[in-house]
């Protein structure tokens, strides 16, 4: 029997928490919620600053909006011993809700008894290995404890530090500036000209989101011949365009296509940057061109394993847990 750390209450924290207890080991989860969910925890909340820049602003970890549902259907995205079944009180869509997500976690947790597990409401502020043990510092309330474990099991998420774009002249911009990560709801843009840069899913589920609201939606992409005069149903006012060539003092958005507008707000819809700031390995496992590494099957870092390994850390995995 090992006693394990593990970092993080949401998929990949209940998950490996599951596993290692039903082989027999001592678990202890470590998360910073009062809840299970990770992400899928909504909150009207978000960081107090927009573009999620300063270092020292109150930070928010879900980056879930008020409408959004899951772009991956429901039979994919369950476990293979606890699908994410139909129920009949819930959601019964194939691309179910948050709320529907976040539900089937928390039954997922009373199923296998992670509530038990779990010390909410408790950071963790530094991990480092000391000799053939792992000392993990956190806190809970006012109160700063350390403890040692044979292993760690760093499952904090990657949806939670915010990559912006790089465009001439964006700093000088005198309208209104956010990344997705803040993006709840589209009430502040009603009549407003947005410009969203990037197309991943959560561009393509904003975009549409505001253009219910906005004057005009125009979204900034690499070239990609499968959006020339493109058309969402049901959506007259999103155009799409090349990457932004330069941003204007006075708040005109040139794109590389020749199109240019005033716009009123700019979204950076650019995805995250893995950011593992408790972890202390003397340079043994490192974080660049936003990759961890050196890891073995994105799991184990080779000098440390078992004792260190990192669960969902990919970004573009199709397949049931």
């Amino acid at each position: 029997m090992v006693k394990v750390a593990v970092i993080g209450a949401g998929v990949s924290g209940l998950v490996a928490a599951k596993e290692l207890q039903q082989e027999g080991h001592n678990v202890v989860v470590f998360e910073k919620n009062n809840r299970v969910g990770g992400t899928w925890i909504y909150t009207p909340k978000t960081d107090s600053d927009p573009l999620s820049m300063d270092p020292a602003r109150e930070t928010v970890h879900s980056s879930v909006y008020h409408s959004l549902r899951t772009n991956l259907p429901r039979q994919i995205m369950g476990f293979l011993d606890y699908p994410l079944s139909k129920r009949e009180s819930g959601d019964p869509r194939t691309f179910p809700g948050h709320e529907e997500v976040l539900r089937f976690l928390e039954e997922f947790a009373g199923e296998f008894g992670i509530h038990e597990l779990t010390r909410f409401e408790t950071e963790v502020v530094k991990v480092e290995r000391k000799e053939n043990e792992w000392i993990v510092e956190s806190r809970g309330g006012d109160s700063v404890s350390q403890e040692v474990f044979e292993a760690v099991v760093v499952c904090s998420g990657h949806f939670v530090e915010p990559r912006l774009a790089v465009v001439p002249g964006i700093e000088n911009f005198p309208g209104f500036q956010m990344h997705s990560h803040n993006y709840r709801v589209p009430h502040s843009f009603k009549d407003q000209v947005v410009i969203l840069i990037g197309l991943g899913p959560s561009s393509f589920d904003i975009s549409k989101d505001i253009a219910g609201v906005a004057k005009e939606v125009h979204v900034a992409t690499k070239p990609n011949p499968l959006l020339k005069g493109m058309k969402l149903e049901n959506v007259r006012n999103i155009c799409f365009h090349t990457l932004i060539k330069c941003v204007y003092e006075d708040g005109l958005v040139a794109f590389e296509d020749g199109f240019s507008t005033y716009a009123d707000a700019i979204i950076h819809c650019t995805g995250y940057k893995y950011h593992i700031p408790f972890l202390e390995t003397n340079g043994i496992v490192t974080i660049e061109d936003n990759r961890v590494g050196p890891l073995y099957k994105h799991v184990f870092p080779p000098s440390l394993a078992p004792g260190l390994s990192f669960i969902g850390l990919t970004f573009r995995v199709n397949t049931i847990f």
